[in-house]
């Protein structure tokens, strides 16, 4: 940390701390006093830095837009904090980040046990949320394939009403071209998906807790060369159409893609690098050897970390919760103006 702020000092950087006399002062121990750093944008911060270290960005209004895709760029998502009264500035700020904790017009201590779920995303973590109903999950081998809907229900959360146009398309298109394999797929993901639910966690009064499951926006389908490349592709596409993302194919695949109802196709977007395209997961029905190749290539990718879930070939147990992030955002009500939920208890 001390290394970093050095940094930004000879950078010619204004940096605002307690002075070497007052630090003298303090009891004997290892400290990093509270320090302020004034950046000119975003992209002047490499990398996440923790401890007492605030990077202070001035913006004109009008770049507020510019500044939230410059934060989503950087690939961290840890948590992010938001302080204004405007309702639809919150839910611009909101909408615009992938952070995995949101704290609206409140402190960002971190999460609390039992309430907030915590745990980042992109380069600032790949896995559930501690804390969450999906947590022990991500410790199994296996498990049914409703195991992820289960339990996100019994944590309380609910269904958002949401339609999935594109996965009937494909269901239809499956029985009429008698692959019924494919069709019980579409069928059982749209049973098990855990996508679009949304519960309101237990927290002191004052503040609203809310945890949510969404679907990754875009999902890279890969296979490896075998003889049922096309049928696990078509079974990822499934999976992906359940939850509500958009799949990446690589360019070898078109052939497939163009038998496809325009529905369906709508929401496949062809690349000739496909894994280097932008994407927030990866499926891959492979062998082993296939498999470390693929590997090695996502590695290599600038930016956030891409899970790689693997299944062998024929398996069409597609894990939809690999599929899925989850985000907690903490409201501080009372700085609206009160708290009038209150008004609505019984007596």
């Amino acid at each position: 940390i001390e290394a970093h702020v050095s940094a930004m000092q000879q950078g010619g950087h204004t940096v605002h701390r307690i002075s070497a006399k007052a630090r003298m002062s303090l009891p004997k121990g290892t400290y990093v006093p509270p320090t302020l750093i004034e950046i000119a944008h975003i992209g002047q911060l490499e990398r996440e830095v923790f401890g007492p270290v605030l990077h202070i960005v001035r913006y004109a209004r009008n770049q507020l837009p510019e500044l939230l895709h410059a934060i989503h760029d950087t690939g961290y998502a840890l948590t992010l904090g938001v302080h204004s009264r405007i309702e639809e500035t919150i839910t611009q700020v909101i909408d615009h980040s992938h952070a995995g904790n949101v704290y609206v017009n409140r402190n960002m201590v971190g999460a609390v046990v039992g309430v907030q779920p915590f745990g980042g995303d992109g380069l600032s973590g790949t896995g559930p949320k501690a804390g969450g109903p999906l947590y022990l999950l991500r410790l199994l081998a296996r498990c049914p394939p409703d195991a992820a809907l289960r339990s996100v229900q019994a944590s309380g959360a609910a269904a958002l009403p949401q339609a999935s146009p594109a996965l009937q398309a494909l269901h239809d298109w499956a029985v009429a071209q008698q692959r019924l394999p494919l069709a019980h797929a579409c069928a059982q993901f749209a049973a098990a998906n855990p996508a679009g639910h949304e519960a309101v966690l237990r927290g002191p009064t004052g503040e609203r807790n809310v945890y949510r499951v969404q679907a990754r926006a875009r999902v890279l389908c890969l296979t490896g060369e075998h003889a049922h490349a096309d049928a696990d592709r078509l079974t990822q596409l499934a999976a992906v159409l359940a939850v509500g993302s958009h799949a990446v194919w690589p360019l070898s695949a078109q052939a497939l893609h163009t038998q496809l109802p325009k529905a369906v196709q709508s929401q496949v977007t062809l690349h000739d690098t496909a894994h280097a395209s932008p994407v927030d997961a990866a499926l891959l029905h492979a062998d082993a050897a296939t498999t470390l190749q693929w590997q090695a290539q996502l590695a290599q990718r600038p930016g956030a970390i891409v899970t790689l879930t693997t299944m062998h070939p024929g398996d069409a147990a597609v894990p939809l919760a690999r599929l899925v992030s989850e985000r907690s955002i903490s409201t501080n009500t009372a700085a609206a103006g009160g708290n009038a939920s209150l008004m609505t208890l019984a007596a």
